[in-house]
């Protein structure tokens, strides 16, 4: 069974922890106590940003100046790509009314309904390209 958990080609690791015990496909980093969404995201290798950015095709049509072929680019209006900042991967295509939600923004609200005591975050490894997609 394929376990689809993002492998980082930078640090080596699978954006997967568990607490106190291997997952069933023994990837990932293991951690002792139960973390806050900060620690959970850091573990998980999810604790990058996601960026909009403009969406682009290539033109049928060559430029050529002083005898360089430049190949002209055609921006594609009201859609983007979600890109992680960290090393430039693409996440997905969205409209232009697409808000992003860092992974931090989306889990910080836990920490304050368990004072910061830690929850368990059993899935934070399973987001894998984040919510930015």
């Amino acid at each position: 069974m394929a376990h689809n958990i993002n492998y980082n080609e930078q640090t080596g690791k699978h954006s997967f922890f568990s607490t106190k015990e291997k997952a069933w496909h023994n990837l990932g980093q293991i951690i002792n106590d139960y973390p806050t969404s900060a620690e959970a995201i850091t573990q998980a290798g999810l604790d990058y940003e996601v960026e909009k950015r403009e969406l682009f095709t290539a033109s049928s049509f060559e430029i050529i100046l002083d005898n360089d072929i430049i190949h002209n680019k055609i921006e594609v209006p009201n859609y983007y790509s979600t890109v992680r900042t960290d090393n430039d991967a693409v996440l997905g295509v969205v409209g232009k009314d697409y808000q992003i939600v860092q992974n931090r923004d989306a889990f910080s609200f836990f920490d304050s309904i368990v004072c910061g005591d830690g929850i368990l975050y059993e899935t934070a490894g399973a987001l894998g390209k984040g919510y930015g997609k």
